[in-house]
């Protein structure tokens, strides 16, 4: 192997060509210049953030917070090396980006409230620091959202996580004064076994 070689297999990766690869179609998020591709994550993460993209959105539309997206648009986190990390959902206030504010590209605001909803192959310990990377970066909310188990762990600054189960409800808090959402909204009603 010439040192060329060398030198291009260990090449960082720039946000520019996170963008270029996913024109490609290859998806995935960049951390500190290495690429995570990511894979499609099953029926039940999709109808679970499509509930949480409801609820959520149409709180803050209805209230002109600020701005909900779903998960395509990439959050640019650090640069030289680049991080670009794709939440499942994201609200950015109005005060950290005015309505009507878009840019080309990746975002460049770091949002308000994080949801990340756990794939079956994620463990709780990596959601879990995926929430404080999160929190490292100035995001003020991470609700954490495990299918298997119907539960939401709640993240915040200075704060032990509080989990979320059964008949609970998320809270907006600070970040969403006024919302709340049972967790029946976001996982449906609990299967029931044929016959009964």
């Amino acid at each position: 192997m010439t040192t060329t070689e060398a030198a291009s297999e260990t090449a960082l990766l720039t946000a520019a060509d996170l963008l270029r690869l996913d024109a490609e179609g290859v998806r995935g998020e960049l951390v500190r210049g290495e690429l995570c591709e990511t894979m499609p994550a099953g029926q039940r993460h999709g109808k679970i953030v499509a509930n949480l993209a409801i609820e959520l959105g149409g709180f803050v539309k209805r209230e002109r917070l600020g701005t909900v997206v779903c998960s395509d648009s990439g959050v640019w986190l650090e640069r030289d090396p680049d991080t670009v990390r794709e939440p499942d959902l994201a609200f950015t206030s109005v005060q950290r980006l005015p309505l009507g504010a878009e840019a080309d590209g990746y975002a460049e605001v770091v949002p308000d409230l994080v949801v990340e909803v756990a794939s079956p192959t994620d463990s709780r310990r990596s959601a879990h620091d995926k929430a404080r990377m999160w929190l490292s970066h100035g995001v003020r909310l991470v609700w954490v959202v495990h299918p298997r188990r119907r539960a939401v762990d709640v993240h915040r600054p200075d704060r032990p996580v509080e989990t979320i189960i059964g008949s609970g409800a998320l809270d907006g808090f600070d970040v969403l004064a006024g919302f709340t959402c049972p967790l029946s909204e976001i996982f449906g009603p609990e299967s029931q076994p044929p016959g009964a």
